[in-house]
């Protein structure tokens, strides 16, 4: 049977003499059609090791799609292959229209303009603020619309950095609901965030990350959650 998901091996990530990253001696799997929580307080690595998977960072180690190495792919060659990628920060064009920047990643990345429509059908409230600058957006409708625009290529693997933080309620219930359906339909989604809260609602398990290492691993959300609070627990004891 072929590999589906993401697998990645000795991850590393080093900034100048800094290391953000290091996972060297540890695989992690992100398998089609579940949840994989990262959770992790800030500067765990967190977002070093979402950006690693992407390749927007220089990285050693491997990197797996589908069973084919895309270690030396650039972004958009790995991002037309089947992964992508919803960035903390959301990385718009504030001035441009809601229906420009879902063009603009269309250009890139050579999709049928049709996956444009589709983005904007995705989520109700994207359709009717189409013609307003991305800027004006609320938060949350700014995080749905850079959801949206991930998934105009059809990804076998979604990556989403700190996807649901400072959203109002009813906005996270929907990407959520997203999240959840994307799962069932049989893609692997990635969430990295600094706490596990509403997103244990999805999970299907995950990773403990600290200090750029992964210190637990549960394919039960509840022991996930335990294994974390005892992670904190020790960084504030020492």
């Amino acid at each position: 049977m072929s590999e589906t998901g993401l697998r990645a091996t000795d991850l590393t990530v080093r900034y100048g003499r800094a290391s953000a990253l290091n996972l060297t001696g540890t695989e992690l799997r992100v398998p089609a059609g579940r949840v994989t929580l990262v959770v992790g307080p800030n500067g765990a690595g967190k977002s070093s090791l979402v950006l690693a998977l992407y390749g927007s960072v220089p990285a050693g180690g491997q990197v797996y799609l589908g069973g084919r190495d895309i270690s030396a792919l650039p972004t958009r060659v790995r991002a037309r292959s089947g992964l992508a990628l919803v960035p903390q920060g959301r990385q718009l064009f504030a001035r441009m229209s809601v229906r420009e920047n879902l063009m603009v990643s269309a250009e890139l990345l050579r999709l049928d303009p049709e996956r444009v429509e589709q983005a904007l059908d995705r989520f109700p409230i994207l359709r009717t603020r189409a013609n307003r600058p991305a800027g004006v957006l609320s938060g949350g409708e700014q995080q749905m619309m850079v959801v949206a625009r991930a998934l105009m290529t059809d990804p076998s693997v979604l990556l989403l950095d700190e996807m649901a933080t400072g959203l109002a309620p009813l906005i996270v219930d929907d990407l959520l609901r997203t999240v959840r359906e994307l799962a069932r339909s049989g893609t692997a989604v990635l969430l990295a965030s600094p706490t596990i809260g509403v997103l244990g609602q999805v999970a299907d398990g995950g990773v403990v990350m600290m200090r750029g290492r992964v210190v637990a691993e549960h394919d039960d959300v509840a022991e996930l959650d335990a294994a974390y609070q005892a992670a904190m627990g020790a960084i504030v004891e020492g």
